[in-house]
Formats: structure tokens, sequence, C-alpha cells
């Protein structure tokens, strides 16, 4: 495990907090790949989980968790995850390679690898945009690992709450050229006024033949669904307790505003995907995953 001072630089960026959701959501991944049945391969997944104190006694495969899928977190939320991953995949390499997007920008990447791990097509630069800490943590793990990106990376480390716009641009995003964007276990920690703006944003900077995708909830009252086994789970094994990081307060529809600024857009649950690809997780009495949406947009050519 990590010892040393230098095995743990940047890695403050996970250990609290959002942050370290994404060991979470990196752990997740790493059981998932390792699935006999998997729906995505990460396999730079479970470095990170290992690399950081703060994970690195968490379960990497299914079989190192005592009761297996029966648990509610690494059984059913870490395959939610996994579904979640190929559901986004299919999304940005389809958007790549069908649709000719070259400019790719994950908005909060975390510990994302996508432009480790996916087949990019020629000419791709994909933006990481994420807290310098987490990027710094990602960074020194990869690098360890001799990872070696298979489309032009550009990390640009800034928070989302300050000028990631000036930052994007300033790292050579083309506001001219079509792009696809993805938002990914994000917007329902942001303030409502920033993910207003950050929508807002993405419009500006999107040309004719963008896409985007992002994650939403759309319940009333979170604290619904308070005592779900999803969350008792993840507070009581890992110590994330999620609702007290999601933002509480009524979220804007950021669907219907991106509809009104001209974007077709489709709403999907996470069951939708487990139904077309014939696993994940199925809808369940005092279900945390029930005002998940997944939102797919795109901006049509002049």
């Amino acid at each position: 495990m990590v010892g040393t001072a230098h095995r743990n630089t940047g890695v403050e960026g996970v250990e609290g907090g959002v942050g370290l959701t994404a060991l979470m959501v990196a752990a997740a991944r790493a059981i998932e790949t390792h699935r006999h049945d998997s729906l995505a391969r990460d396999v730079y997944a479970e470095h990170f989980v290992l690399a950081a104190p703060a994970s690195a006694g968490w379960p990497v495969r299914i079989r190192q968790v005592p009761d297996g899928d029966a648990n509610p977190l690494w059984g059913r939320f870490a395959r939610y995850f996994g579904l979640r991953t190929r559901v986004l995949d299919d999304f940005l390499l389809r958007s790549a390679h069908m649709r000719g997007a070259r400019q790719v920008v994950l908005l909060g990447a975390g510990l994302d690898s996508r432009a480790f791990r996916l087949d990019w097509p020629s000419g791709c630069v994909v933006f990481e945009i994420d807290r310098e800490g987490v990027l710094e943590f990602k960074h020194k793990v990869l690098d360890g690992l001799s990872a070696a990106p298979k489309a032009a990376r550009v990390p640009i480390p800034v928070d989302l709450r300050a000028d990631w716009v000036t930052a994007l641009t300033d790292a050579g995003f083309d506001t001219a050229a079509p792009s696809v964007w993805l938002a990914e276990g994000l917007l329902f920690y942001l303030p409502n006024a920033a993910e207003t703006y950050l929508i807002e944003a993405i419009d500006r900077l999107s040309a004719g033949g963008s896409a985007l995708a992002f994650e939403v909830k759309l319940d009333k009252d979170l604290l619904e669904y308070r005592d779900s086994p999803l969350y008792t789970a993840t507070k009581h094994q890992i110590g994330i307790d999620l609702l007290n990081l999601f933002a509480r307060e009524p979220r804007p529809d950021s669907a219907g505003d991106l509809a009104g600024k001209g974007w077709s857009t489709s709403v999907h649950t996470p069951f939708d995907f487990t139904h077309r690809h014939g696993r994940g997780p199925l809808p369940e009495e005092n279900d945390a995953l029930a005002g998940n949406r997944w939102v797919f947009a795109d901006k049509p050519r002049p």
C-alpha cells in the first residue's frame, strides 16, 4: 500500500469530500472490469484505489466482498457505475466516430481514464477539467504505470465554480468546431446557479453538430431516501455521506433549457439501459436511484 510522501503526491485531492467519491467510482469500475459479464473495462481503476490511503483497503473485485452482489454498495451501486460507464463510453465514441466531434470535454473529470482506454479516431483532443489536486493524483498514478493516452490529452486544473470557460479556451478549445461534452456524476454536487451557468456556457461554446451527456437527480426531496440501502451502505462502509455532499436546493430543468435553445434532448432512467444491456440495477423499494436521469442532447448543425 502507499506509504511514502513521494507516492502520496496530490493524494489530498481525493482524500475527502467529493474527491473521495472519485475513488468510490474507481473501485466500482475496477469491480466491473473483473466481472465475467463486464459491461466496461478500466484497467487503471484499481490502481487509483490502491494508491490512495483512504481507499487502499476497498475491494477491487466482487469476490473480495463477503456478501458479493447482495452488498448494496459494492454490488448494486457498483453495477450502476459500471452500466453508466458503458453507456457514456458508447455515447462519446459514437459522437467522435459517427458525428465527427474531435474535441471531447470531460467536466469534473475525476479519475476518468477514457483518454487512455478508449479507441479515439485520429485528431481527437480530450480536455479534462477538474481541481488541481485530483488531476495531480491521477497523473502520479498513470505516470507510474507508464500509461499513454490514445488521443491528445489536455488537463485543465480549475474548479468548475471558477472561470473554467477561460481556462478551456486558453488551452486551445475551438468554439468553431463540433465538440462532445460529458458531465458524469457532477451536477448534483453543484449549486443550482453553477449548473445553470455550466449549461449556458456549454451552449455558448458549442458549434453545431456538438453533443452533451449529463446526469441529474429529479428527486423533489433527497432526504426521502435517506434510509436507502445505497446511501446507508456507502456511509457506513466507506464513510461517504452522499446526502451531505449533494446540493439539496431545487434543481434547474437543464434538459428543458437546452431544448429551448434548439438542442434535441432525450431523458432516460438507468433502468432503461439495464433492460437494453441485460444487466445492471432494477428498481426496488426505497430506491436512491429512482430520481436519477441520464440526459443526452445534440445541437443541430446550421
